[in-house]
């Protein structure tokens, strides 16, 4: 573990190319596509976070679900270090791969509790193109396996200065908290109001339209953009899309596990109930009552005589 953040440390060290003009550029540019089978709710998060990542490249869906070491490949052809990978299975659930190509390495989440931008009617908004803040939680550099996500998703969510269709503004934040094992992300708008505010003689702060004095406070507010999910690290792989497995989360439970066991729960209270109900009917037999609890009286045409 240690190796692989020392190797992804120094890759994120690199001096950037010079152009011909000059300029120095960062060349770090993001693969994002997803499998068959996504939903819609899948399809607008894939569309708002290339949205929100100028130096990103957009694929159509990938085909095998086994073979993902040809992503390696893709990458490769549209010359991209880094690949956001979209897994759908059965329709429900969804798997993000991050990896950085070639050497890796490559992390496996689980997504959960997905809100894309149009679905909650978030206020907030920003430059299409601006580069974004990274905030992290200080719990990113108590564990190793949680050292190597957080500088995969600097290399995937931190724009470049200088990148593809990226504007030289910094408008909004991206938070990474950590609870309950878990990758909580959140994205905020950067809101400044100024207010023009006095302090009048034994009086509470009046306008400035009401005194001569002027002394201008600005305000910084966070306002939420949009998307918010929830990440669950799985797996760590040493290599792109392969290698051997450095980190393995063993107290994640899959969703097909969840939806097995809550099966079982409601067949156990059917046989529960099914038993009861033959108990009792057993019992009034046995005792030569009816349903109602009166004693019947023996007819040679009752079905327990005749089929018995």
């Amino acid at each position: 573990m240690a190796s692989v953040y020392k190797s992804l440390s120094k890759s994120s060290n690199e001096k950037p190319e010079s152009s011909s003009n000059g300029v120095k550029k960062n060349k770090q540019r993001v693969l994002i596509l997803s499998s068959r089978g996504v939903t819609y709710r899948h399809r607008h998060l894939l569309n708002d976070i290339a949205s929100l990542l100028p130096h990103s490249r957009k694929d159509a869906k990938f085909d095998s679900k086994s073979r993902l070491g040809e992503l390696n490949e893709l990458a490769e052809l549209y010359n991209c270090n880094n690949v956001l990978f979209f897994e759908a299975r059965k329709g429900k659930d969804l798997y993000v791969w991050l990896s950085k190509v070639p050497n890796g390495p490559t992390v496996k989440f689980h997504l959960q509790n997905l809100h894309t931008m149009e679905e909650l009617h978030f206020t907030g908004n920003c430059l299409k193109g601006s580069r974004p803040i990274l905030s992290f939680d200080a719990a990113f550099e108590t564990q190793p396996h949680f050292r190597v996500i957080k500088e995969l998703f600097l290399h995937t969510f931190g724009v470049p200065q200088g990148a593809r269709k990226s504007k030289p503004f910094v408008d909004h934040v991206m938070g990474f908290t950590i609870a309950d094992g878990k990758i909580w992300i959140r994205n905020y708008q950067i809101s400044e109001v100024e207010q023009s505010m006095v302090k009048g003689d034994g009086e509470d702060y009046v306008s400035e339209q009401a005194a001569t004095g002027r002394s201008k406070n600005t305000d910084i507010n966070l306002v939420e953009i949009g998307p918010r999910f929830v990440l669950t690290p799985l797996v760590i792989q040493e290599g792109s899309f392969g290698g051997p497995i450095i980190y393995e989360n063993r107290e994640f439970v899959s969703p097909n596990q969840v939806r097995a066991d809550i099966r079982r729960a409601k067949a156990a209270r059917h046989s529960a109930r099914t038993e009861q109900t033959v108990g009792r009917l057993s019992k009034k037999s046995d005792l030569g009552l009816r349903s109602n609890g009166n004693r019947r009286a023996k007819d040679e045409l009752d079905k327990s005589a005749l089929f018995a």
